[in-house]
Parts: structure tokens; C-alpha cells; sequence
């Protein structure tokens, strides 16, 4: 894509359970409103397909969300559903006798790109394998990244799409509020202020267009924050929803907010990867 081009662009916030029939007639709903709204990309959710683990640290594994394999007729219809934009939603895959958290990007001309969540919590741990591949990929929409929640907690995750050209990367999340230390209201929780400052942090020191969607509502014992948003290359939150479901619209040119983001400071091209690759590594 070339400066000068604006795009609009959604992110949502909603609930998602394990009824697929429910959940893929929420998502077609979803897909009119952003394209009534002249998105040309929308980020669902993760887990929109199935739903999310009821308990993070001790999940039942006879009540776990349903696994999909990669060409599963759930995602085939959403296929059908997007049509001439670019839509990213997560859900649990079934491959080769695993589940895995996985995102995956598409337009009615199919799949553009997947992705399988590295960093897994404690819980998630028990019951799904980590993905070990981190890489960008070209949409229609322009380059693209996929993280899934926590992936957001390490820096390194997003500074590898990045460095791979990514001009905008989607996180999805099903990201809920604090077990351990609930707060009444979610505004004050301490997950919702991390989820908020991760995705500014992301977006400004890499200096890329950062779509961050999250589930809404509750799922067994968790209880889901929302705030869905658009963040510019500078940290600037351009569009955002709060803890009630929503679309995040915002329009922006995404190469020239991008080029302008970088004309005196460029970060990546700065870096002094030398000085800090072992640092980084850590130890064995």
C-alpha cells in the first residue's frame, strides 16, 4: 500500500460461547456492522468459534470449547461471510492430535494467513500446545502480523512481526479480568490497565497501526474486559470500545501515519541488536 490511502479499520468487542451456530450467526451480524461502517479490515475476537476455557488454572477436560481443524466448514462460511474484506478471528484448532490456540486471517478469496499463539499461561498450558513460528504475512489490507492475548506481554513477539514487515498487527484476545485480585469495577482492574497499556506500548515503540480486539461478558469464572481499540504508530488510541461489546472504528492512512511516525525517529532501524541479542535470548 502507498501513503495517501486511507482504510478504515475495526476492531470488536463481544462474547463468543460455545454454541458454533450462535457464535458464527454473531460473527455475520458483526461483519454487516463493520462493513455498513466501510471497514475493509475487522478483528473479531479470540475464541469466537467455541468460546474460551471457563478456568484458567485448573481447566475440565470434558468441558473444554470445541476443536476445528484448519479447514473446518465453521471457517469456510466466515469465508464466504467477508466477502471483499479482510477479517481475523481466533478459535481452538485441532491438528495432527493437538489444540492450539490459532488465529487466522481471510477474505472471500480464503485464507491469507495463520497463526498459533506461542506464549501460553500456566493453565492454558494444560491443555493447549504453543505455537513456534512468529511471522508476518500480505492481505489485501496491507502486511499483517497475528498475536493472541498474552502474546502481548513480550515485547520480542511484536518487534519480530515488525522487523518482518508488518505494517499492522492483530492481537486478539479473550482476555479477562484479574483472578487474584478482582477489582468491583472493571475500569479499575488491574488487568484492564495492563491490557490498555500493552497495546499502546506495542504500537508506539514499534511504530505500527496495532488492532487489539477482546472478548466481552463471562465464561465460568472469568469475566472479560473488552475495551477493544485501534492504536496509531505513535501510542495514540484512535478508536476504542469500552467493557460493553462494540465496533472500534477508526480511519487512518496506514503507510503515511507510518512514514510519519518514522521521519525522525525510525526504532527498528536504530535498534543495536548486538548489544542485546543474549541479553534478550536469555539463558538456556
Amino acid at each position: 500500500m502507498t501513503a495517501g490511502a486511507p482504510q478504515r479499520v475495526a476492531a470488536a468487542a463481544a462474547h463468543f460461547g460455545r454454541d458454533l451456530h450462535h457464535s458464527l450467526d454473531r460473527v455475520g451480524v458483526i461483519i454487516a456492522a463493520a462493513r455498513k461502517a466501510g471497514a475493509g479490515l475487522l478483528v473479531l475476537p479470540h475464541a469466537v468459534l467455541g468460546g474460551y476455557l471457563a478456568d484458567l488454572r485448573s481447566p475440565d477436560p470434558d468441558a473444554l470449547p470445541p476443536a476445528l481443524a484448519p479447514d473446518a466448514l465453521e471457517i469456510r462460511r466466515v469465508i464466504a461471510m467477508a466477502k471483499d474484506m479482510v477479517v481475523c478471528l481466533g478459535y481452538t484448532e485441532r491438528f495432527a492430535g493437538q489444540r492450539y490456540n490459532s488465529a487466522v486471517c481471510l477474505s472471500g478469496d480464503g485464507v491469507l494467513g495463520r497463526y498459533r499463539k506461542v506464549h501460553q499461561p500456566p493453565g492454558e498450558a494444560l491443555v493447549y500446545a504453543a505455537g513456534e513460528r512468529l511471522a508476518a504475512f500480505d492481505t489485501p489490507a496491507g502486511r499483517l502480523g497475528l498475536l493472541i492475548d498474552y502474546d502481548k506481554t513480550f515485547p520480542e513477539a511484536a518487534r519480530a512481526l515488525a522487523l518482518d514487515g508488518a505494517r499492522i498487527v492483530a492481537c486478539l484476545s479473550a482476555w479477562p479480568a484479574s483472578i487474584t485480585g478482582r477489582a468491583e469495577r472493571l475500569t479499575h482492574d488491574r488487568q484492564s490497565r495492563l491490557f490498555d497499556l500493552y497495546d499502546c506500548a506495542r504500537a508506539a515503540e514499534n511504530q505500527i497501526v496495532w488492532v487489539s480486539s477482546n472478548q466481552t461478558g463471562t465464561t465460568g469464572g472469568l469475566r472479560f474486559l473488552g475495551q477493544s481499540k485501534v492504536v496509531g504508530p505513535g501510542g495514540d488510541v484512535l478508536a476504542r470500545t469500552w467493557a460493553k461489546g462494540g465496533l472500534a472504528v477508526a480511519e487512518l492512512d496506514v503507510e503515511g501515519e507510518i512514514e510519519r511516525a518514522r521521519l525522525v525517529l525510525h526504532h527498528l532501524r536504530e535498534r543495536r541488536p548486538e548489544l542485546y541479542r543474549e541479553q534478550v535470548a536469555g539463558p538456556a
